[in-house]
């Protein structure tokens, strides 16, 4: 039976993601041949790569940590437009045996990859952000993203002036179903009277939906429209065309999985930001390279909510401050959540 653990205090806090995450690499070696058996961490990007001031940005933050803390060499390789599984699987494959470890999967769409990889090299520990892979030398690093969309909810009932918001999913996918039902949530049970316009991008990763820009700007721009005037997005690279058509527009936008009002690419429209639903997927990967550091690998499923500051919203923008009976809004909702006398719906 797969071991189930919580993860207590080994993640760094969410208030710091993407700053503090720090990794170090492991000295095991694989069943295959490898070309060192002392190489660090080593990620393997989801659709939109490196730069989309997001989920995998989030990710290269903790890489980026363990190379500069601890000297190891490090790896961290793109997808490819079209790819199959079986890319996927020769990409982890070739990881594990130039000998780094743990080889981290950023993205469900690794899953079956992960799965073939994992059996073939024992003695690597793997990882993959957002799944549930069986496996002896597997830790599946999932989040409970519904939590924090609840807070996301709450936020933009407080804010919205119009009684409408909306919310901008990437692609029709299971995950990003658990971004929507917490939202939508949070928002109903702040203000009963504040509609959620809903709508995803593409039925497919291979559309673009985590990874069009243009898209995400065009949904955007077709619900305020509608009067929607805040907006989130969990839409990965697509959701900076979110962010830019509301800051266009002058109402109010919520990043994702980064703190994307710190973000400089998105510098120009932070004034627009009011807030972004953190997922701390540095500090994952912080967590399993350290646990491969001490000779004592994170197996089984690794689960990042709130109780262990894997999830929260962000703070920095000024302006959420000023919002009247939003912080304490959602504080409370905060600590309801953790408490379990608020059930956040995954769907």
């Amino acid at each position: 039976m797969r071991r189930i653990s919580k993860l207590t205090r080994v993640a760094v806090g969410v208030a710091s993601l993407g700053l503090v995450a720090t990794a170090c690499g492991g000295t095991s070696s694989d069943s295959g041949d490898s070309d060192s058996n002392d190489k660090g961490v080593a990620i393997a990007y989801d659709v939109g790569g490196k730069g989309d001031q997001s989920f995998n940005d989030a990710a290269y933050a903790g890489l980026t940590k363990a190379k500069d803390e601890f000297g190891y060499t490090t790896a961290d390789i793109e997808p490819t437009e079209g790819e199959t599984d079986a890319d996927k699987e020769q990409r982890l494959a070739s990881l594990a045996k130039q000998g780094y470890n743990p080889v981290i999967g950023v993205g469900f769409a690794y899953g079956p990859a992960m799965k073939a990889v994992a059996a073939k090299y024992p003695k690597t520990t793997f990882g993959i952000v957002d799944s549930v892979v069986e496996g002896k030398n597997v830790a599946s690093l999932v989040f409970a993203e519904e939590q924090a969309s609840y807070l996301a909810g709450v936020a933009a009932a407080k804010a919205t002036k119009t009684d409408v918001v909306g919310f901008v999913g990437g692609v029709d996918v299971p995950l990003i179903h658990k971004f929507e039902a917490g939202y939508k949530q949070g928002v109903q049970d702040t203000n009963s009277k504040v509609k959620v316009l809903s709508q995803y991008l593409t039925q497919t990763a291979e559309e673009g939906g985590f990874s069009s820009p243009d898209k995400g700007k065009a949904a955007a721009e077709g619900q305020i429209e509608k009067k929607a005037d805040v907006l989130y997005a969990a839409a990965g690279l697509s959701g900076q065309g979110v962010i830019e058509a509301a800051a266009k527009a002058k109402v109010w936008a919520i990043g994702v999985d980064s703190d994307q009002y710190k973000q400089a690419a998105l510098a120009p429209y932070k004034n627009y930001i009011l807030t972004s639903a953190l997922k701390d997927v540095g500090g994952a990967v912080y967590a399993l390279s350290k646990s491969v550091h001490d000779d004592k690998p994170l197996t089984g499923t690794q689960t990042f909510d709130l109780k262990v500051n894997g999830v929260g919203l962000s703070a920095s923008n000024p302006e959420y401050a000023k919002v009247a009976g939003l912080q304490d809004a959602v504080n409370k909702a905060k600590q309801e959540i953790i408490d379990g006398k608020i059930k956040v719906n995954t769907e």
